[in-house]
């Protein structure tokens, strides 16, 4: 019968205590973050909601939630006609835009975006797909308002492939 000295069950005993209770320690002490900016952290969930708002709207062709969105700018009412234009030709439409970045700037806030989609005229033509990167340009702090597009979007599809309407 062969017995281990008692300075090493104490030294296995403690190293498992330790263990054991850098595991507790580490799970305890990882709890919810709490946010550092909760104002700022608000806006941009609104600014994200914005964009998704955005977006269902020109899939669903719903031009009244569309038109909500935008500011009474005159650069916009193209950006609303192109709309219209894809909504009357379009049959089907699929979008999804993916947020790169959002940048806010006091009361100008800068959303880049990528975007890919299909449009379809009538269910016995072939869609037409496209993808690109944009900016949109919102503005507003509890009322989050599209106030300015650049770059490469999706709206105005239209008049992009070149269909007849």
């Amino acid at each position: 019968m062969r017995t281990e000295p008692a300075a090493i069950n104490r030294f296995w005993l403690w190293a498992m205590f330790v263990v054991f209770g850098a595991v507790y320690l580490m799970g305890t002490g990882c709890g919810k973050k709490t946010v550092k900016y909760p104002e700022d952290h608000a806006r941009v969930q609104r600014v994200i909601q914005a964009i998704k708002t955005l977006e269902t709207a020109y899939v669903n062709k719903d031009f009244s939630s569309f038109h909500e969105l935008l500011l009474p700018l005159e650069q916009l009412e193209l950006l609303e006609a192109e709309a219209q234009q894809d909504f009357a030709l379009f049959s089907t439409i699929q979008l999804g835009f993916t947020i790169d970045r959002i940048v806010i700037d006091g009361d100008r806030i800068s959303a880049f975006i990528a975007w890919e989609g299909q449009w379809q005229r009538s269910t016995q033509d072939s869609d037409a797909q496209a993808r690109g990167h944009g900016v949109l340009l919102w503005s507003g702090n509890q009322v989050i308002l599209l106030r300015g597009v650049e770059g490469d979007l999706p709206f105005g599809m239209a008049s992009r492939l070149n269909l007849p309407s």
